[in-house]
């Protein structure tokens, strides 16, 4: 009588992105790997927390921009509260932008929507096996970085605004008052109106409508 050899379990994927046809095309392709299977997704903040008490995932997929949520404010949560959990970021921004937020945050590996739906299976394999997921661009201007001991000078000017600072910027821009960015980031008027404050002083804003001006520009065009 021959012994059958178990199976070994898959990996349990979660994915976290406010557009379901997106969700939808990761869960099809991440179901064709042998290693990986999608249990569950979800397209905000709290129906991934749900999500992660009920599945239990080995790792999880985050698109950073989640409607009016950030998804860097996600995985920061995960970290402190999951630390267990591996994260791929998913972004269709740019990565000198966001990439090492997302890392410092938490992530383990950051892939940007425009690359080959393989990347993201390449992505997950070397997250799970204990390794990170950057670009080779990423990668070396980390590694400068380091040699070098020494912050790089930003590409943009919104390289310098802080994680929360960046999450205002970006309401501004998409039309959004002070009174419904604090709403939507359970702040407080005048918090929002400082952050403000900070944002024109490090963007040498002389007012807040040059502030608007160049906050709907560039979320139109990132």
């Amino acid at each position: 009588m021959s012994s059958r050899k178990s199976k070994k379990p898959k990996y349990k994927v979660l994915i976290v992105d406010d557009h379901p046809i997106v969700r939808q095309g990761l869960t099809q392709l991440i179901n064709q790997e042998t290693d990986f299977v999608v249990c569950g997704d979800a397209g905000d903040i709290p129906q991934a927390l749900q999500a992660i008490e009920k599945c239990g995932p080995d790792i999880i997929i985050v698109d950073i921009s989640l409607g009016h949520s950030s998804g860097i404010r996600l995985i920061e949560n995960l970290s402190d509260n999951y630390p267990g959990l591996s994260i791929l970021a998913l972004s269709m921004h740019d990565e000198s932008i966001y990439a090492e937020r997302c890392l410092k945050a938490g992530a383990r590996g950051y892939i940007m929507k425009q690359e080959p739906p393989e990347k993201v299976a390449t992505a997950l394999k070397e997250i799970i096996n204990g390794g990170i997921f950057i670009s080779e661009k990423l990668g070396t201007k980390l590694l400068h970085k380091f040699v070098a001991r020494k912050t790089e000078a930003p590409c943009s000017p919104v390289e310098l605004l802080s994680n929360r600072e960046l999450e205002v910027f970006q309401l501004v821009g998409k039309g959004l008052k002070t009174r419904k960015i604090a709403e939507e980031l359970n702040l407080s008027v005048k918090t929002v109106e400082t952050y403000i404050d900070h944002i024109k002083k490090k963007m040498n804003f002389d007012d807040s409508r040059n502030l608007f001006l160049h906050a709907v520009q560039w979320t139109m065009n990132t």
